[in-house]
């Protein structure tokens, strides 16, 4: 099965890109199709421009009114033939106007083994400072699909790293995020070999 892949994202794009090379190399029958960001000034746009990706910006500065930015996305990817949503350090909530135009094929990666150190106000670095403080020995990051809770929809995939004990969150968070690049495209790998059914 080739997957037609639609990217959200809002900043720097890493897991975007480590799928976007997974794609080049042949590990994914699966294609690109088109990058959103809500920045403007996203390296992720600015990445997939470079190698020929339909980039587009849209957020509440180029569509005004309730839904508008989420029926805008939809659209867009509607018209790019993107059949898989992935989330890529998106930072805004997933609506569901999507939701519902994407039925099970919006999928996102956490930097923490959920259900633990999910939910609202959980994101980047803040997962990273609660593991420390928790006095965890394990963490990692988690695929699953997006449904309307936080972090909640089905795990798909995860990946184990140890904590240790000199650990700050800057290095937790590089350990973890190499983890993350390696998983996000196992897991659409064995979604497009059929081994994973959404």
């Amino acid at each position: 099965m080739t997957l037609n892949l639609g990217f959200l994202a809002s900043h720097g794009g890493s897991n975007m890109q480590a799928i976007i090379e997974s794609c080049k190399q042949g590990m994914l029958t699966a294609i690109p199709r088109a990058v959103i960001s809500n920045n403007s000034k996203s390296l992720a746009l600015e990445k997939a421009k470079n190698q020929g990706i339909a980039t587009f910006h849209v957020s509440g500065k180029t569509h005004l009114g309730d839904g508008a930015v989420d029926r805008a996305i939809v659209d867009i990817f509607k018209n790019n033939n993107v059949d898989t949503v992935i989330l890529a350090g998106y930072m805004k909530i997933v609506s569901k106007i999507i939701l519902d135009e994407f039925k099970g094929r919006v999928l996102n990666i956490h930097p923490a083994l959920l259900p633990d150190f999910g939910g609202e106000g959980m994101f980047g670095l803040k997962v990273h400072e609660a593991v420390l403080k928790a006095g965890e020995k394990e963490s990692g990051c988690t695929v699953h699909l997006v449904d309307e809770i936080y972090d909640n929809g089905r795990i798909l995939g995860q990946s184990r790293v140890p904590v240790f004990p000199v650990d700050d969150v800057d290095s937790l968070s590089a350990r973890v995020l190499v983890q993350e690049h390696i998983l996000y495209s196992k897991i659409l790998k064995e979604i497009c070999e059929g081994r994973i059914v959404l």
